[in-house]
């Protein structure tokens, strides 16, 4: 082929070839491909662990789920603890590990629970040090534990589930060749990928394919949604054809990749449009005692407010062109996105009355906020008092009366500390996701998602109008400085970077045809969890509700809880049980 001298066309042209050339192969080199992906039930170790007390034997598989994985380099850097991670295995991104409860191996119809832990749209290992596997030799497991993985697991083999760890491909990571081959939509692929490797076996791995429950946290509970909002959508063909996924064919597939149910925890979803439903709701009550400094400079003296009210003013014309219903069947607006978003945190304290009336203090009173921080995790408490919530009645008779939508805001964003100790009591600063190369934001340039875009030959790329508008750094390939085209006219010539902005974004697979959304959802966002805005949790509410292929969604913001995935993990797991049990 032809070098086209630029990378992103060249990799849609050799994305292109790829399919070009598996469609002419046809239906036998998929079956070659298959053949290669064959599970071996013989081929397992025996891990002994402890589960709540009691001693618990399980079978572990593991298993390259795809036919033409990605050699990655031997040292990887990890950007979260600003170190080098050595992997155990080069093909450790492109694997899963399958653990199996003694009690349910002859069991076909056992659900299989499915985790993705991508923290910050980060990769995930499968195996060695750096990995989350829980399910591990002499391993103690509580389904109490503080630690949302290990709680997890112990709901899920306590449970009788197959569970699933996937490793998976995403930003910051690069090949043994030096390409950076974690950018979009490599994890949703991976996942999709490692879903066909599932049921091309589903006969010979214990547990059943058709019930798989996709679940993870934060950038996990994103990765979540956006794999579960997309099942079986032509959109990733290329891309799995790309790595050998099981049962794809040039332009057609044999298997599917939609899932049963869809479990995700502060899912930080819709990328494309994260940075401006933040500040359209916090633009208004920023100030220096709840915004970080950036290069020393205070909030309300530096460029930030600036672009805080430009990126509010930005996510008006996206929300209302949504054409979004309410359960009243009018319009989901600017206008009236405070009043559900209320509605919601209404709903969740009057929850909070029936189980602990106590714990809810009327106007003047004290709230108890729970802290978390430290490794391994420790929950502590403080108290702050209630200037915006006023109830009707006392006791377990109480109701909410009104919510001053405004100084809750502040109560959100001026309470609950987390790690690291700095970002204690502050919001993320404007803006918070898309900030790598923009004027002023270097600080904070590690923690934005920008590296998730771009070719694979330029460290990341802006991914949203301002940042690019606004971006300074010369070199970088982003931006007007670099292109000399403002980001309307780019990406309108950009297919490569609209797509990867559209494959991993749940809302636009909802609200559009050509895909099968798992028909179950479960989503938790913390009430005081700051690390995504609640409107863009709404706002994904109100998108699976309207995809008439989903059958329920159950939707809570739990009470007085930050960016955390161990909420109300009883609570998912009787859900999970009723619709596995309404599915026979």
């Amino acid at each position: 082929m032809k070098s086209t001298g630029n990378p992103t066309k060249l990799r849609a042209a050799l994305l292109q070839t790829a399919l070009v050339l598996a469609t002419s192969l046809g239906a036998g080199n998929a079956a070659s491909q298959n053949t290669a992906l064959r599970f071996d039930p013989s081929s397992y170790t025996t891990v002994n662990l402890t589960v709540d007390g009691v001693p618990l034997s399980v079978r572990q598989y593991k298993s390259v789920y795809v036919a033409e994985p990605i050699k990655m380099g031997k040292f990887q850097y990890n950007e979260q603890t600003r170190g080098t991670v050595a992997l155990d295995d080069p093909y450790t991104y492109q694997t899963l590990v399958i653990s199996v409860p003694a009690s349910v191996i002859g069991d076909q119809k056992a659900p299989m629970w499915m985790r993705v832990n991508n923290s910050g749209w980060f990769s995930s290992v499968a195996t060695g040090p750096a990995a989350m596997l829980k399910v591990r030799e002499g391993a103690n497991l509580s389904s109490t534990s503080l630690d949302y993985n290990a709680a997890a697991a112990a709901h899920a083999l306590k449970a009788g589930y197959v569970v699933v760890d996937v490793g998976t491909r995403s930003r910051g990571i690069r090949a043994e060749d030096g390409r950076w081959v974690g950018k979009s939509p490599a994890a949703v692929v991976d996942v999709k990928a490692a879903i066909r490797y599932l049921r091309l076996n589903d006969a010979a791995i214990p547990g059943s394919a058709e019930r798989i429950i996709l679940t993870g946290h934060s950038g996990g509970g994103a990765l979540t949604a956006a794999v579960a909002s997309s099942g079986n959508s032509a959109d990733y063909l290329p891309y799995l054809v790309e790595i050998g996924a099981a049962g794809v064919s040039g332009s057609t597939s044999s298997i599917k990749d939609d899932v049963f149910a869809a479990v995700a925890y502060s899912p930080i979803n819709n990328l494309a449009n994260i940075d401006t439903g933040y500040e359209w709701q916090y633009n208004a009550i920023r100030d220096d005692s709840n915004t970080p400094a950036l290069n020393s400079i205070v909030y309300s003296a530096g460029k930030q407010p600036a672009a805080s009210a430009a990126l509010a003013a930005a996510f008006v014309p996206y929300l209302n062109g949504l054409k979004l219903k309410r359960t009243d069947g009018s319009a989901l607006t600017d206008a009236n996105l405070p009043a559900a978003i209320t509605a919601e945190i209404k709903s969740e304290i009057e929850r909070q009355i029936a189980k602990d009336p106590a714990s809810v203090p009327a106007l003047g009173g004290k709230f108890k906020v729970v802290k978390v921080s430290g490794t391994p995790p420790v929950a502590s408490s403080e108290e702050v008092v209630n200037d915006w919530l006023t109830l009707s009645g006392s006791g377990a008779a109480a109701t909410v009366a009104h919510i001053d939508y405004k100084k809750f805001l502040r109560f959100q964003a001026t309470n609950l500390t987390i790690n690291p100790p700095t970002m204690a009591r502050r919001l993320k600063p404007a803006p918070s996701f898309d900030t790598v190369g923009v004027t002023d934001m270097a600080p904070w340039a590690l923690s934005g998602e920008s590296n998730l875009f771009g070719n694979e030959f330029f460290t990341y790329s802006n991914y949203t109008e301002w940042s690019w508008n606004n971006n300074t750094t010369k070199g970088d390939g982003s931006g007007v400085d670099d292109t000399g085209k403002v980001w309307k006219d780019y990406i309108s010539g950009n297919t490569a970077l609209a797509n990867q902005i559209k494959l991993v974004n749940p809302v636009d697979y909802l609200t559009s045809s050509g895909s099968n959304p798992a028909p179950y959802w479960y989503v938790r966002h913390g009430m005081l969890d700051r690390d995504t805005a609640l409107s863009m949790q709404v706002l994904l509410q109100h998108a699976i509700k309207n995809n008439s292929a989903v059958k329920d969604l159950n939707f809570k913001l739990p009470y007085l809880l930050g960016h955390t995935g161990y909420a109300d993990l009883q609570e998912s797991f009787e859900w999970i049980k009723a619709k596995v049990a309404a599915n026979p």
